[in-house]
């Protein structure tokens, strides 16, 4: 925390903390893989730009640079010996400085957890409805920055999935064209190509997202990006989410109907295993995605 390693018992902010209230600050969530003797942390560098392009947006004076914070990562996984899957949590948040909107003069506090961390789904696949709730867009907020307060309308969609029986919301944006997830991006399959909905969306530009859209023109596979109707939702043969958390996680019905067959699809498997080879460092050609723990 702010430079210090502290342990996580005693990692305590002040009750008045203005992010507490009001949900200003800026976050990421960031995997790191074991292969052998050696742990890599997944696109750190791109996370971090992100985090602090998120700052920006906010007006979160950000005291670290993108090197510091990459650093601090790293030697907050080694100071707690991790060498299992690893999720690590950078959050830069606005402290005490008084009560009010108005955090001017208010410290801009920063840390960064790390902690052994499995699956966010515990299963193959999930079934997900189409949310009541829409996706906040441009008119309310900053979709493309990563800041807590925006996650209050993620909060809305997942539990609203959970009360209904289902794994997840998939949400629509305020035009009604499909978004994304609560916490994931979302891909479709039809007639063999990627189709994913664009920036204009009102979606988070997801690294992982952008990771699996390089990773399948390697592979021969080709992506759109744009605006998707909520009936192609239903038109899809296969379909999966992704993210940090999530990975990829195929969906298997949606609205209570299946996509394809309502089995993991060929696309997504290929997709998946060729992701698993790039974060445990088997393909050398992503070598350049891996930042080295130890």
């Amino acid at each position: 925390m702010n430079g210090e390693f502290v342990r996580w018992e005693e990692a305590k902010v002040h009750l008045l903390t203005h992010a507490l209230h009001y949900g200003t600050c800026a976050f990421e969530g960031i995997r790191a893989y074991p292969s052998g003797d050696q742990m890599y942390a997944f696109r750190l560098p791109e996370h971090m730009k992100r985090l602090a392009s998120s700052c920006k947006v906010y007006g979160f004076e950000l005291r670290y640079t993108v090197e510091d914070l990459c650093r601090a990562a790293v030697e907050t996984i080694r100071k707690n010996g991790l060498h299992v899957r690893t999720y690590v949590r950078p959050i830069v948040y606005v402290g005490f400085g008084g009560i009010g909107i108005n955090f001017t003069g208010f410290p801009i506090d920063a840390a960064i957890l790390a902690f052994p961390y499995e699956k966010y789904f515990q299963k193959e696949g999930v079934a997900a409805q189409v949310s009541s709730w829409r996706r906040t867009g441009d008119q309310t907020g900053a979709p493309l920055a990563k800041v807590g307060g925006q996650y209050v309308n993620s909060v809305l969609g997942k539990m609203e999935a959970l009360r209904n029986g289902y794994d997840e919301s998939i949400m629509l944006d305020v035009n009604g064209y499909v978004s994304e997830g609560t916490g994931e991006n979302i891909f479709l399959v039809r007639d063999g190509r990627l189709i994913t909905p664009d920036p204009s969306s009102s979606i988070l530009e997801g690294i992982t997202r952008a990771s699996l859209i390089r990773l399948a023109s390697d592979m021969g596979i080709t992506t759109v990006e744009r605006r998707v109707a909520r009936s192609e939702l239903y038109l899809a043969e296969e379909a999966f989410f992704s993210g940090t958390a999530a990975e990829i996680t195929p969906i298997l019905s949606i609205d209570g109907r299946k996509v394809g067959d309502g089995r993991v699809g060929h696309l997504t498997s290929r997709l998946a295993e060729a992701f698993k080879r790039v974060v445990s460092g088997q393909d050398d050609r992503y070598r350049e995605w891996l930042t080295p723990v130890y």
